[in-house]
This record gives structure tokens, sequence and C-alpha cells, in this order.
């Protein structure tokens, strides 16, 4: 197979289900620290929420499911911090579904965990390298 250049420069979005996204939107925001930057009527009925992390340049998209499309997933998302046990404490505390401790795999694989938002869709948090 032959590389080809591509006009692609970026990961703009990444859409996850979202069944209440007013509960997503507080979750995100509050427990998370995230900021709502798109809220808007879409599609008729539909709402199109986007939410970032403060720094952040690639956002999640809190879409409602498809009909009949599923819920609870497992995003693939990679959030990062800078300390991952002062992130993994203060979740917990914040009543978050985070894993019960965090994962130590050594090196090269740096420490992480799993949480799951209140549609039960998973992401993982890592510590910078």
């Amino acid at each position: 197979m032959t590389a080809t250049a591509s006009r692609i420069s970026e990961i703009g979005l990444v859409i996850i289900p979202s069944v209440d996204q007013d509960r997503s939107i507080e979750f995100y925001v509050q427990a998370l620290g995230f900021e709502k930057r798109t809220d808007m009527p879409f599609g008729g009925s539909y709402r199109w929420v986007e939410v970032y992390p403060p720094n952040g340049t690639t956002g999640i998209a809190l879409a409602p499911p498809r009909e009949g499309g599923p819920t609870g997933i497992q995003t693939g998302i990679s959030l990062t911090t800078d300390d991952i046990d002062v992130t993994h404490a203060q979740l917990h505390s914040s009543g978050v579904d985070v894993d019960a401790e965090v994962s130590r795999m050594g090196e090269p694989i740096p420490p992480m965990f799993w949480f799951r938002d209140p549609d039960g869709n998973t992401l993982m948090v890592v510590q910078q390298q």
C-alpha cells in the first residue's frame, strides 16, 4: 500500500452517546472541570453539545444515541493529567465511578485508570510522561 498525502490536520471532536445531555454536561463540567463551548439546537428536536478540557483543542460531543444505538461504550478516549494519584483521588471523592486503584504496569507504559460517565461510557486518564 502506498502512502498518500492527506489534508487531515487534527482531531477536532470525538462523539459519545448521551441519553441525558443535561446530566452529561453537569458531569463533564462539574466533576471533570471541562468547559461547555457549544450548546445549540440542530436537526429539529436534537441538541448539539461540545465540552472541552480547559486547555484542550479536541472536544467531546455529547450526542443523543441513534435510535436503538448503544450507550455505555468503551470510547477509546484518553485524557492526560500531570498527577495521576491526585486526579484519581479527586474524581473518586467527587463520586465519579473510577477504577479502585491506579494501574501501574511499569515502563514504558504510564500510570493510568479508567472511569465511567453517567451513561456508562468508559474513558481513560493517563499521567503525562
